[in-house]
């Protein structure tokens, strides 16, 4: 797991820059700038948010792990399907990218 995902991660729940769960993740998308999906989420939904990813010019990462992984990671206690971080610097996501595609 990444380093500067997990950091960005916490940065912007701490700022309350980021949104958590699918539901709120999909009504929010226009205003994300990196969304994070975990394996845990169901075809239908995973569709839904990267097509609106696509529309609105939105990076998504998925994640490789599960919502409870990646939960853990953005060091909460339950299980998180979907996040979207509204603030954070393109050169930020650009990092995060190539990390988790190594």
């Amino acid at each position: 797991m990444g380093k500067l995902l997990e950091k960005a991660l916490k940065d912007a729940l701490n700022e309350n820059k980021c949104i958590l769960g699918t539901k709120q993740v999909i009504q929010s998308i226009k205003n994300a700038k990196l969304v994070v999906l975990s394996k845990s989420m169901t075809p239908e939904e995973l569709e839904k948010i990267q097509e609106s990813s696509k529309d609105d010019k939105v990076s998504t990462l998925n994640f490789d792990g599960t919502s409870v992984a990646l939960g853990k990671l953005c060091g909460l206690q339950y299980r998180v399907s979907a996040a979207s971080l509204t603030s954070i610097a393109d050169s930020n996501i650009k990092a995060i990218l190539k990390e988790e595609s190594k």
